[in-house]
């Protein structure tokens, strides 16, 4: 029996990718969580998830610092702003998919699975680097079979999946961003409501009083809040807490996707506006008329190619 490595959220999708990995693909599966700074419990519940559905192989990897300093970074250096809000989900993407391609090597396993649809952006960001890192065959049964969110359902509750707890919107979260989907949020002229933020507080609750902080930078990233020197992850953790109460980081955009459509999104990014302002205020000190011109064309083509999935394109 072959064996294929199952990047694994725990939700609908990816719960129902094992039953199908395993009766229709005839598949020993193993799966896998990348911590990139999700919520605590959607680290743990996977593996609880795993644990239900009789999973004899579950791995949790910890990438939040090295997401902080080899993809967040790089990503501040760039100013990296993709249609006017700071990438979260598409730097994640490319660590995650290097970290289940180590552990499909590690596992010597013949394929790799993900849970993505043919609609959305993920397919491709999983998939540049999958091909490009490895021989293994890529598997997505969701897109492959063409199955609804309906048929999903209902396939999970034949096999005994335990469903994710209902939730009126799509949310995917990690350290740098959170965006959220779906639901009444897909009328673009429908406003968002509170609820579906969590990060950043509305501009009516936040302070009157505003608060100023100094960042130290150092080759072009962030090493120190107040004079407090950190490390990259509690400086976005710490920049997150502060922008957020302040009422800063909150886009709401109808989006340009990678297949073509247009796709209304709401993101919570309040440290990466922050970092990324401060950023640029440190150019605008530091750079001539010529190098700031170049910069934006490159900050431009650099935040697309993230977007794309072309972690490893050599402009990049």
């Amino acid at each position: 029996m072959d064996k294929v490595v199952l990047a694994f959220s725990g939700g609908l999708d990816t719960s129902v990718c094992i039953k199908l990995l395993e009766e229709k693909y005839n598949m020993e599966v193993i799966t896998a969580c990348v911590d990139v700074g999700q919520p605590q419990e959607e680290i743990e519940r996977p593996a609880s998830v795993a644990m239900d559905i009789g999973m004899n192989k579950h791995y949790t990897i910890d990438a939040r610092e090295e997401f902080a300093s080899d993809f967040i970074f790089p990503a501040i250096k760039a100013n990296a702003v993709y249609e006017g809000y700071p990438l979260s989900t598409a730097l994640a993407r490319p660590l995650i998919a290097m970290k289940i391609v180590e552990l499909a090597y590690k596992e010597n396993a013949d394929a790799i699975a993900h849970g993505c649809t043919g609609k959305g952006n993920d397919q491709f960001r999983f998939e540049a680097i999958i091909r490009s890192l490895s021989d293994c065959r890529i598997i997505a049964p969701i897109r492959d079979l063409n199955l609804t969110r309906s048929e999903e359902v209902d396939y999970a509750r034949s096999c005994g999946i335990p469903l994710p707890p209902d939730n009126i919107y799509s949310i995917d979260e990690n350290l740098w961003g959170r965006a959220v989907e779906g639901d009444i949020l897909e009328d673009p002229m429908v406003e968002p409501p509170e609820d579906a933020f969590t990060w950043t507080r509305s501009i009516k609750d936040a302070p009157e009083q505003s608060q100023i902080i100094e960042i130290e930078f150092k080759n072009g990233v962030p090493i120190a809040l107040n004079e407090d020197k950190k490390y990259p992850f509690d400086i976005i953790i710490k920049c997150n807490e502060i922008a957020g109460m302040h009422g800063i980081g909150r886009v709401d955009i109808v989006e340009d996707r990678i297949l073509g459509l247009k796709s209304r999104e709401i993101y919570e990014t309040p440290g990466a506006f922050l970092i990324i302002d401060a950023h640029k205020a440190l150019e605008q000190l530091t750079l001539t008329r010529n190098e700031l011109k170049f910069a934006e064309i490159a900050s431009n083509n650099y935040s697309e190619l993230v977007y794309n999935g072309m972690w490893h394109e050599p402009l990049r």
